[in-house]
């Protein structure tokens, strides 16, 4: 276990040695998120906290990855993706300018590289029996060499990749909510690499260890993200950790049902609110003051609770999602999706009338 702990441990420590000159640089180069100069609906801080937590986050992981996991085309590919995101994170950080569609094409691109070095959706189980194979259509074209792009498995790659990245964005409105989920999520992801690597899957030993990397990498930021966060992962911070999720759980045999499970509650926040801005005559991507843990905090819950809400609603799915087969997985999902769906329509109908009676709550 010592070759899995070493680089979570290490990942840890780069994390929470690179925060501290962040911190400064993001300070001394206007890297901040001051809601006096940039008012924004979901906006719930009063201070000016530094907003550049994905420079930590990514030399968190590319230092740890560069020492403890053999340089392989699909990490090369990783790590380029992380570096465009982070390099558009910052600007935006600096600039608060970026279009929301600006963004939305530069994770398309961040994702194409990825897929382009290798990592692609060959397959999915079908939780109704058998297995869905996406690697028939292909197209092959010379261009300094022989190349093939699987056509349906790429294309599905960066779907997926692309919608976790949003659906993570979209859950870092709260202190420590972000990376608590991604620690979780990682952590389940790593002992899945692990159960497979055990069963005979050598291939899954580096991947094992990307995961509790990354699990490093979360936890070291989460302790100065907690409340009062001392440091905002950004746009950044929030898409390189879900490019670290998307793409283990592409390399850990496909396991998009795991992930997905483990991820359940921000995503189905997610589609709720995609839904609902839609049927509201909105634009998806434009942010509002309505999502499932800014209810949670009208309700009267403080940052640390609904953190780990999060964390805790992650940690009880995934362990069901080590437990079950596909199957399991699928009707778990349905019966958990509807049922959480039914609390954010709930709070959002009739959370008002919830609230604890004071005298500002009339």
């Amino acid at each position: 276990m010592l070759e899995f702990i070493l680089p979570a441990g290490f990942g840890f420590l780069a994390t929470v040695l690179a925060v501290y000159p962040t911190i400064k640089l993001a300070k001394k180069y206007g890297l901040v998120d001051n809601p006096k100069t940039r008012p924004h609906p979901a906006h719930i801080h009063k201070k000016i906290i530094p907003r550049a937590g994905g420079l930590a986050l990514f030399f968190g992981i590319i230092v740890t990855t560069l020492i403890f996991i053999p340089i392989e085309k699909h990490i090369l590919g990783i790590l380029g993706g992380s570096l465009i995101l982070l390099i558009t994170g910052l600007l935006d950080d600096k600039s608060h300018n970026f279009s929301p569609y600006l963004r939305l094409l530069i994770q398309i691109i961040a994702a194409t590289l990825v897929v382009g070095s290798g990592v692609g959706i060959h397959f999915i189980t079908n939780p109704l029996g058998g297995i869905l194979k996406f690697d028939d259509l292909i197209w092959q074209f010379n261009l300094l060499g022989i190349h093939k792009v699987i056509i349906l498995a790429d294309v599905l790659a960066i779907l997926w990749i692309v919608w976790i990245l949003n659906m993570l964005n979209w859950s870092k409105g709260i202190d420590g909510q972000l990376p608590g989920i991604v620690l979780i999520a990682v952590s389940i992801l790593g002992l899945l690499s692990l159960k497979l690597y055990l069963a005979g899957d050598f291939n899954q030993i580096n991947i094992a260890k990307l995961s509790f990397i990354t699990a490093g990498v979360s936890l070291g930021f989460l302790v100065f993200n907690w409340h009062p966060a001392k440091i905002f992962p950004g746009f950044s911070g929030s898409n390189i950790l879900g490019l670290m999720i998307a793409t283990i759980a592409i390399l850990s045999g496909a396991k998009l049902a795991t992930a997905g499970l483990v991820l359940l509650v921000p995503a189905t926040d997610f589609i709720y609110t995609f839904t609902r801005r839609v049927l509201s005559g909105k634009s998806p991507v434009w942010g509002d003051r309505g999502h499932l843990h800014h209810k949670l905090l009208d309700l009267g819950l403080s940052h640390q609770k609904i953190t780990l809400f999060y964390m805790l609603g992650s940690a009880i799915l995934g362990a069901v999602a080590l437990a079950l087969d596909s199957r399991g997985k699928f009707f778990a999902a349905s019966l958990v999706g509807i049922s959480i769906l039914g609390g954010i329509l709930w709070l959002n109908f009739f959370g008002v009338s919830s609230r604890k009676p004071d005298q500002n709550n009339g």
